[in-house]
């Protein structure tokens, strides 16, 4: 090999090694991220959790967690509609069963309203 070969190698090599190191830190840095997004998602559930807890009866907590045993996303979305709602204080505590399922069936009309047209 002549003197030009192997410098166009060490440059190829070099510039691959850039490559790798810059797929390198993205990875590391998408996964710093997502890590970090995770993080704040526990975060906000655990806050949601213990203001249930505070607020809702044992039987109404019972409910929200079979819910969250058929639909776990639908009951995440209920657990952080009751969570403003108990902060704005719209809502009496504690709540018991009973006020759970009318908040329930309030929260259900609402999701409901959609109508389908049959074309």
């Amino acid at each position: 090999m002549t003197a030009n070969q192997d410098d166009e190698l060490a440059a190829l090599r070099a510039q691959r090694l850039k490559q790798l190191q810059s797929q390198l830190e993205q990875q590391a840095t998408h996964q710093l991220e997502a890590e970090e997004k995770a993080q704040q998602q526990a975060t906000q559930v655990a806050n949601i959790d213990a203001i249930l807890r505070r607020h809702l009866s044992s039987d109404a907590r019972a409910r929200l967690t079979r819910i969250g045993l058929a639909d776990p996303k639908r009951a995440n979305a209920i657990k952080a509609d009751l969570a403003a709602m108990l902060e704005q204080g719209s809502i009496n505590t504690p709540m018991s069963d009973t006020a759970l399922k009318q908040v329930l069936a309030q929260l259900s009309k609402s999701r409901s309203n959609a109508s389908v047209r049959r074309i």
